[in-house]
């Protein structure tokens, strides 16, 4: 028992206390008890626990203050420690709380003793990742790189610090941003510096899934739960047990189906569709939105309740336009990666190449400062530096005209016009601006690529290359 992780339970109920002592210590845990927060304060100062089992509703010093104490910076206590929060029904929102504060995570009472021991399980695979994060962070002093994300400007610190600080959490993170920021990049960060990155990361984009079977694709149905279900399919949250959920474009995702998910974020339960039973979902959830979060629950595209729950921490991406003297560094890690992928051996890039590439605006982010790259290398010979002729014919162009506004760039509405011919006007102007990128169409519009395609079913005389 001597190396044993040491698990403090801090709870005033005596039969409670008792039972959660035997129960952990049969898993092989070092367990020690406390009545109220103050002896829990007293007890972690002496024992000191990796993790903390307390109870919220106690006397003398809830849990709430006890999680507080613990947090105090200079207080003594590891700031790797996991407080896991117990918490009655109807006490939820004290919960959510409580994790906004620092805890760990939560569970309701009565405990059920699977969840908890899956809980203790990941709380300790923490400590090594403690371990590992400190090498992150001076990789990130060093090299301004974390994980996959590369940057030394302001906001790129302030976004790693972030990571650094939630990546160890079971908290729910949202994260904002223009598409072809990187908030994949974020999600897959923030798993692979958690104690969840052995396990499975699962990402799903709400908006690329028909309303029909979203259910079905997030949380899995049984053979003949609906027409088509020929056998049984496990879903997203089976597929991400013990690991991390990215629903991507969660502003897309039917507002049915966004209920069900609450429920899931708070009970830590789901069920396949046409199934009777429900099942643990031992997943962190993350979701990613280019909409501004706020107008989407505004405008009843995002449930307010959810948007709250998933808010616990928020990560704004900002566009590559905003940290510019970022893209040196972003344009040399992607050339390595790229002479990866293809086997080649770029040495660099030019000084007028890099020059093109800064003062260029980039309305596609780091996507499309990707695929650039990538163009470049695959053209660009052996060993030498990527140079200006290896960009696209009219690279940059677009961007040079978009500055003059010409008659081609107007869409002529008379009055009489329809609501509904404007638009198509619109829609078919907006196209061929982007040579039939929709992607970049449905940017410009300010509207989803999932909206801009049921707009183009709609209007079904629109150019069959539109």
């Amino acid at each position: 028992m001597g190396n044993a992780v040491r698990v403090l339970i801090v709870e005033d109920e005596p039969n409670a206390l008792m039972g959660l002592a035997e129960l952990i210590s049969a898993w092989g845990y070092r367990t020690e008890t406390a009545r109220d927060g103050v002896e829990g304060w007293e007890k972690a100062l002496s024992f000191g626990p990796a993790i903390v089992v307390t109870d919220l509703k106690m006397p003398r010093m809830d849990g709430m203050g006890l999680l507080a104490k613990l947090s105090e910076a200079g207080s003594g206590i590891s700031a790797n420690i996991a407080v896991v929060v117990l918490t009655a029904m109807g006490s939820i929102d004290q919960a959510v709380e409580a994790m906004k504060l620092g805890a760990y995570d939560f569970l309701q009472k009565p405990v059920d003793a699977t969840r908890l021991r899956t809980i203790l399980g990941n709380a300790t695979r923490q400590r090594d990742t403690a371990i590992e994060l400190e090498v992150a962070r001076r990789r990130l002093r060093e090299s301004g790189v974390l994980g996959r994300l590369v940057g030394s400007s302001r906001a790129m610190r302030e976004i790693f610090g972030l990571i650094e600080q939630i990546a160890p959490s079971n908290v729910p993170v949202l994260i904002t941003g223009e598409s072809g920021t990187g908030k994949e990049l974020v999600a897959r960060t923030l798993h692979d510096l958690s104690p969840r990155k052995s396990r499975p990361f699962v990402a799903v984009n709400c908006a690329a899934i028909p309303e029909t079977l979203i259910e079905s694709e997030i949380f899995g149905h049984e053979k003949g739960a609906f027409t088509g279900a020929a056998d049984r399919r496990a879903g997203c949250f089976e597929l991400a047990n013990g690991g991390t959920l990215l629903l991507d474009e969660i502003g897309e995702m039917p507002s049915g189906t966004q209920a069900k998910l609450l429920r899931v974020l708070e009970e830590k339960k789901f069920r396949r569709l046409g199934a009777r039973t429900e099942q643990d979902a031992d997943v962190r959830v993350l979701a990613a939105t280019n909409r501004d979060p706020n107008n989407a629950v505004a405008q009843g595209h995002l449930r307010a309740d959810l948007f709250y729950r998933l808010n616990v921490f928020n990560i704004h991406m900002p566009p590559l336009r905003d940290h510019a003297e970022d893209l040196p560094a972003m344009v040399e890690t992607m050339i390595a990666e790229m002479n990866e992928k293809h086997g080649r051996h770029v040495s660099g890039v030019s000084a007028p190449m890099l020059e093109r590439l800064t003062t260029y605006n980039w309305p596609g982010n780091a996507r499309e400062l990707r695929n650039t790259i990538e163009r470049a290398v695959v053209l660009c010979g052996e060993g030498a530096l990527l140079e200006v002729g290896q960009l696209a014919q009219g690279f940059g162009k677009s961007q040079a005209a978009s500055a003059r506004i010409t008659d081609t760039d107007l869409v002529p509405v008379h009055v009489g016009t329809t609501v509904d011919e404007a638009e198509r006007m619109l829609i078919v102007r907006t196209l061929e601006s982007t040579g039939q990128n929709k992607t970049r169409a449905a940017e410009i519009l300010g509207v989803s690529l999932k909206t801009l395609h049921n707009k183009l079913k709609v209007y079904g005389n629109l150019p069959p290359e539109a």
